[in-house]
């Protein structure tokens, strides 16, 4: 599955858009978790262990959203992006998003 953030991708051209595709997943963080960040928070720097869930929770929503565009029959997904909501006090909401098409190479 090609994806790209922006409208067209380079030696291919669209031949049908099918709609947008979206993958989501809700993520909260453990008590563990909280102790350990703020462990880290402590000493400063890049916090991994929220760096970490916020890598994963990217992942799957992106998977998520090939997933469905790929049901729908897509090739690729354009102007792919996307976006995270704080649903309540640690659980968020993270998003991704974009147009699937069908492509053929140029």
């Amino acid at each position: 599955m090609l994806v790209a953030t922006t409208n067209e991708i380079a030696g291919y051209r669209i031949v049908s858009h099918i709609g947008m595709v979206r993958g989501v997943t809700v993520r909260s963080r453990s008590v563990v978790g909280n102790f350990a960040g703020g462990i880290q928070s402590i000493f400063g720097g890049n916090l991994t262990i929220y760096s970490e869930l916020a890598d994963h929770a990217r992942q799957e929503a992106y998977d998520l959203m090939v997933e469905h565009a790929r049901r729908a029959g897509a090739d690729a997904v354009i102007g792919m992006r996307y976006d995270a909501n704080e649903i309540m006090e640690g659980i968020t909401e993270v998003l991704a998003y974009g147009t699937a098409v069908k492509v053929e190479r140029t």
